[in-house]
């Protein structure tokens, strides 16, 4: 090119600004400052953008690097050189500047911060129609490995921040147009970049950055997650300052936008930092907002309940916060149900209508989290969800009962757990469920349908499982009888079990019913009532019980001797000539032997002190004695019975009855339990030869 190409440049100034030494480049660039100068004194803008143009194109995209650099200083000298009249060249300043950001050259980068810092510095607001090319050119410096240009790319960074505070017209949806796009980077660099602005512009109130939070706070939490200390560091203080003016302006914020957010990261389990961060978020907006939460509480399960099964020190604040998280969620649903008592809500604040929607609980959503989690490991979190579905039912009844169908076979599978805590929670639910009346109608009496539904569901599991049954049948029973009506837990029992056609499972459910009869505080006030048969309801509720013991012999003498009908005690014993002895049957009086010495008999005993002695309870005695080997429990009973005073046992003859008459039919009674007995016998036999056919299709050939 001819020197001519480059005018007003002197072609001195156009080798200067070739040159590979910056002092020669420096000397060119003082030139153009004081051309520019005396060219806008005389308002001859002509000639300045045509400086703008040869430094912009021919020297900024040069292939030599010096020429680049060059260029670079000149258009920082041509800024100096305008000062407040640098309005109307911006775009012709800027935009070369910003394509010598991405240089293979590290110098020309260098250069082109510090172009570009000059060219802001004097420019101030009227960079800001550029901010989003300058602000995505910062972004990118930001990871560069040249140390000198990073420590130029921060000078411009602080100026920049500096500038957008101060402004009054800065375009904050553009910028977080931006943010968006940028947020999500990986580079910890970049990322504290992005941080540092983020903090910049939500510590100016004018700004009002929290309006846009519900766009960033999802890229807020991935920087959170970043391995490099410093970046998480910056991010947890940002978001800190964050939460603070949430809870300052609580009416300003979208918290439904943002709550699922906060859901999806409190499940990060990897990072406890950004963990107790969401639930810790998820708390705060619970208390600030109220009700609008409501339709989010199945997410917030699946949030917190998981937590409450931490036990580590390291994870302790994460349970305790998301412990408070559950007891504010109650008190909420507490006010969802309109007969609510007047209890302090201090600590909630709820707003019973956000942007005029009445806010609702989705129970379809929230009983299917809370079925999901009665599966999970922790007895915590287990135990949280049966006293939700409790919560649930005890506030809300008349919409819970619309999903006891869905509910009832997830609460009977969970009877099985191994935790007594779970299965007595869990029997807590089942109790509310079953007794809570389910038909207004006239004449029902309130009966709900799920009583003997739930009873019969039990007496299915338990013929199952026998090791339930063995280990856990006599806790699940007397914690019915405990949350329940005792004696309509045994009569319905006692009702399902008369019929049930696995006699030997009949048999051993009767041994562990009566177990728990003769030996379970509980049901210390039902043992009284068959004590006294001169009742008319009391008689009814031991017939009852009495045609369902017949399945086992033993079970039926205990139940006579704690109705003192002793003179029946000796039919059914004189009986037990006719029933096959096993080791399973001598077992049973050998513990009916232990219970005879046990508190629960002490009547029984020191009626043997009696003038003149019952005989029949003598000869009960004395009948169990024969039947039993010289065991341990042998020599227990000879000893009591060698206690009674000799003089007492001859006036047998002349025996007195004291207690009253109690109307029952026992040679009736005697009747079924030889009929009952009877049908055991063929139950035992058919058994045994189905196990012998089945043994014989099973057994080898002659010819194998």
């Amino acid at each position: 090119m001819s020197d001519k190409d480059y005018a007003p440049l002197s072609a001195a100034c156009v080798r200067a600004l070739n040159d590979k030494f910056y002092e020669k480049r420096k000397t060119a660039a003082l030139e153009i400052e004081k051309m520019v100068k005396e060219f806008a004194a005389v308002n001859n803008t002509g000639q300045i953008k045509r400086i703008l143009k040869i430094l912009g194109h021919d020297f900024a995209l040069s292939q030599n690097p010096h020429a680049r650099k060059g260029g670079l200083i000149g258009l920082a000298a041509i800024a100096l050189a305008l000062g407040k009249e640098t309005d109307g060249y911006t775009e012709d300043l800027i935009k070369p500047i910003l394509g010598c950001f991405s240089d293979q050259d590290l110098r020309v980068r260098y250069y082109a911060c510090e172009s570009m810092y000059n060219v802001v510095k004097v420019a101030r607001s009227a960079v800001l129609p550029h901010f989003s090319p300058i602000f995505n050119a910062l972004s990118k410096v930001a990871t560069d490995s040249d140390q000198n240009t990073k420590s130029a790319s921060e000078l411009l960074d602080r100026l920049l921040k500096d500038i957008v505070t101060e402004s009054t017209s800065f375009d904050l949806d553009a910028f977080v147009s931006l943010l968006r796009e940028r947020i999500y980077t990986r580079s910890p660099f970049s990322r504290q970049f992005i941080i540092s602005w983020i903090s910049v512009l939500n510590s100016e109130p004018q700004l009002d950055l929290i309006n846009y939070l519900p766009e960033i706070l999802d890229g807020l939490f991935r920087i959170l997650e970043d391995t490099n200390l410093e970046v998480k560091k910056m991010c947890e203080t940002t978001l800190g300052e964050f939460l603070r003016n949430i809870k300052s302006e609580p009416s300003r914020v979208n918290f439904g936008a943002m709550i699922n957010i906060l859901i999806n990261h409190a499940q990060e389990k990897s990072d406890e930092l950004v963990q107790f961060t969401a639930i810790t978020w998820i708390k705060e907006f619970v208390q600030l907002s109220g009700r609008p939460m409501l339709p989010y509480i199945s997410g917030i399960f699946t949030a917190i309940l998981p937590c409450l099964a931490y036990e580590t020190d390291a994870r302790r604040n994460i349970k305790e916060t998301a412990s408070a998280v559950n007891f504010t969620l109650m008190k909420l649903i507490s006010l969802q149900n309109s007969d609510a008592t007047n209890e302090d809500h201090a600590e909630v604040r709820p707003n019973d209508f956000e942007d005029g929607i009445p806010q609702e609980i989705d129970l379809q959503s929230v009983v299917d989290v809370l079925i999901q989690y009665l599966l999970h490991n922790s007895i915590q979190t287990k135990v949280a969800v049966l006293q939700w579905i409790h919560h649930l039912y005890t506030k809300l009844p008349s919409k819970m009962v619309n999903y006891i169908d869905l509910l009832f076979p997830a609460l009977q599978k969970t009877l099985s757990d191994e935790a007594d805590q779970v299965v007595q929670q869990c029997l807590i639910v089942i109790a509310e469920v079953i007794s809570a009346p389910t038909s207004p109608s006239p004449g029902t009496k309130g009966k709900n349908i799920y009583y003997n539904k739930f009873i019969v569901s039990l007496l299915l599991l338990f013929s199952n499982d026998k090791r339930l049954l063995d280990e856990r049948g006599s806790f699940i029973i007397r914690q019915l009888c405990l949350l329940l009506n005792a004696e309509d837990i045994y009569i319905t029992l006692a009702m399902i079990l008369l019929n049930e056609t696995n006699l030997k499972f009949a048999s051993l459910m009767v041994d562990h019913l009566n177990m728990i009869l003769l030996t379970s505080s509980e049901l210390f006030e039902l043992r009284n009532r068959l004590k006294d048969l001169s009742n008319e309801k009391n008689r009814e509720l031991f017939l009852r019980i009495y045609e369902t013991w017949c399945h086992n012999p033993v079970a039926t003498v205990a139940l006579c001797l704690l109705t003192q009908s002793y003179s029946h005690v000796c039919d059914l014993i004189k009986l037990f000539g006719s029933i096959e002895v096993t080791v399973d049957f001598l077992m049973e009086i050998d513990k009916l032997v232990q219970l005879i010495e046990s508190p629960i008999f002490a009547y029984l005993r020191l009626e043997l002190l009696e003038v003149p002695c019952d005989k029949h309870l003598v000869r009960a005695l004395y009948g169990l004695l024969m039947l039993l080997p010289q065991t341990e429990a042998f020599v227990i009973l000879k000893t009591r019975l060698s206690c009674i005073p000799s003089l007492h046992l001859q006036f047998d003859d002349k025996v007195v009855v004291r207690k009253k008459s109690s109307d029952v039919d026992f040679q009736k009674l005697l009747a079924h339990f030889k009929e009952v007995q009877e049908k055991h016998k063929h139950y035992k036999k058919e058994n045994r030869t189905k196990e012998i056919l089945l043994f014989d299709r099973e057994a080898p050939s002659d010819d194998t």
